[in-house]
């Protein structure tokens, strides 16, 4: 019964952090447009920074890593087990993949999948970071970057972590990540999606 307890803290906690949607408050500290305003109207980085505040986006891009390194380093601390503090990460991404203070829809979880990454492995974490950057330098596509590290997470966490539960947890959020995008897929095949630095008028990540 206490196991079980521990669980739902962890779940509860890391669902919590994982709700603040850094993309809306950072736009709104600095004064910017609401980022499900314009673009995709994704609250994420990635549009944020369509928007045209290079800041605004890396304080984004920080703020919704941090939420998922920050939910593991939490119940680490106050002793959960490695079950536990697996479960505190994949709810934070869920929370911000789904969060109440968007009415459940947030943005599609790049980042705060890598700050869970971070949580496990910063090696596995850089090597996912570095698949995304040379995709994305290469192709210029937000998306196809996101979905490639996708693919190479849970094989790349299993060849240098390979504990069960952190193996599990970067696989359900992949497949999580992988299904909300998609729309993005349907793109890249049309030729229709748009590129990192098109401006606010595109409909990509």
């Amino acid at each position: 019964m206490e196991s079980a307890l521990n669980l739902l803290i962890a779940a509860v906690l890391g669902y919590m952090l994982g709700s603040l949607p850094f993309a809306v408050i950072v736009s709104r500290l600095l004064r910017l447009e609401d980022p499900r305003s314009f673009g995709s109207g994704n609250p994420g980085a990635t549009n944020v920074l369509r928007g045209g505040s290079k800041l605004a986006a890396l304080l984004t891009l920080l703020g919704d890593a941090a939420k998922g390194w920050l939910a593991m380093f939490v119940a680490a601390r106050v002793g959960a087990d490695a079950t536990a503090i697996a479960i505190a990460g994949v709810a934070a991404f869920l929370g911000h993949v789904f969060p109440f203070t968007l009415r459940f829809r947030g943005g599609k979880g790049v980042a705060t999948a890598l700050g869970v990454l971070l949580g496990f492995s910063p090696v596995v974490a850089g090597i996912t970071a570095a698949i995304w950057v040379a995709v994305a330098a290469l192709t210029r596509y937000s998306s196809l970057a996101a979905l490639a590290g996708a693919v190479a997470a849970p094989f790349v966490m299993w060849k240098i972590v390979a504990r069960p539960e952190a193996v599990t947890a970067t696989a359900l959020m992949c497949m999580v990540l992988a299904y909300r995008h998609k729309s993005n897929v349907r793109k890249l095949l049309a030729g229709t999606e748009g590129r990192i630095g098109a401006g606010r008028g595109s409909r990509s990540v």
